[in-house]
């Protein structure tokens, strides 16, 4: 048990060691260059959040979560029978598939001018972009984690009882495809975080993350830029780790045996 506790205070510290690495050689090249157009030191962007720390938490934080929680929600609520329909019957595949091939090529952020004319701008109307983007890599790893389920495992729970879809969907088809959909669901989180950037960038909002860093760019206001960008950067970290503990650590823990 110590042992362990020693190898993640070390890994720990290593990661802290990077960071401040960083941190050093990024204030280094601010301070030869000179320009905080160009790019803004770490002490400058450390003078930015002190001026803006409760507009950022209190304001645009909240905005950006809501519309990103609005969008990932609908997109899993979606996404996820639909891709295990798919993936069990396959003549639901042959009739909802053509459709998503169509539609699924056509990136997200070419949906922004019908956002605004369906939803205005308005919560909705962000989150309906985040929607697009996380809705069909979800769709497609639900759909291989269905389809990929070995016919054995099939007839082995048939001789143990489960005889009807429910069940073969519930106590075999599901777990096994766990993995592979909560591996969509991450790859989902990532592109809907840039997607949500993006449509806030672009009109979708009047507020949030994305809509600070356009309107300080205009402002000329690298340093603030900057602080935002750093803080996505790290909200979608503490995201990306916070769902990967609650996936791998508590739903998959089962699969900790399978990797020692």
């Amino acid at each position: 048990m110590n042992g362990d506790w020693a190898k993640t205070l070390r890994r720990e510290w290593i990661s802290a060691l990077s960071l401040a690495s960083l941190v050093l050689v990024w204030q280094a090249v601010a301070m030869l260059v000179g320009d905080t157009l160009i790019l803004p030191s770490f002490l400058q962007v450390l003078v930015a959040l002190e001026a803006s720390w409760k507009t950022l938490i209190f304001q645009d934080l909240p905005i950006s979560l809501l519309h990103f929680g609005l969008g990932m929600g609908a997109g899993v609520l979606l996404a996820l029978p639909l891709g295990m329909g798919m993936g069990w019957s396959r003549h639901m595949d042959r009739l909802i598939d053509p459709m998503v091939e169509v539609i699924r090529p056509i990136p997200p952020l070419a949906w922004i001018p019908f956002a605004i004319v369906w939803f205005g701008l308005t919560h909705e109307s962000a989150g309906f972009i985040v929607f697009v983007g996380a809705v069909f890599p979800i769709l497609i790893n639900t759909y291989v984690g269905f389809r990929s389920l070995p016919r054995v495992f099939v007839e082995s729970a048939k001789v143990l009882g489960a005889t009807s879809n429910r069940d073969l969907i519930r106590y075999v088809a599901f777990p096994y495809a766990l993995p592979s959909i909560a591996g969509g669901v991450r790859i989902a989180m990532g592109i809907s975080w840039m997607c949500l950037v993006a449509a806030e960038m672009f009109g979708v909002s009047t507020s949030g993350l994305g809509y600070r860093i356009w309107s300080y760019y205009y402002l000329h206001k690298m340093e603030y830029v900057l602080l935002y960008m750093i803080v996505l950067g790290l909200l979608g970290l503490f995201i990306d780790r916070a769902f990967r503990y609650v996936v791998e650590e508590r739903m998959l823990k089962w699969r900790a045996g399978l990797t020692q």
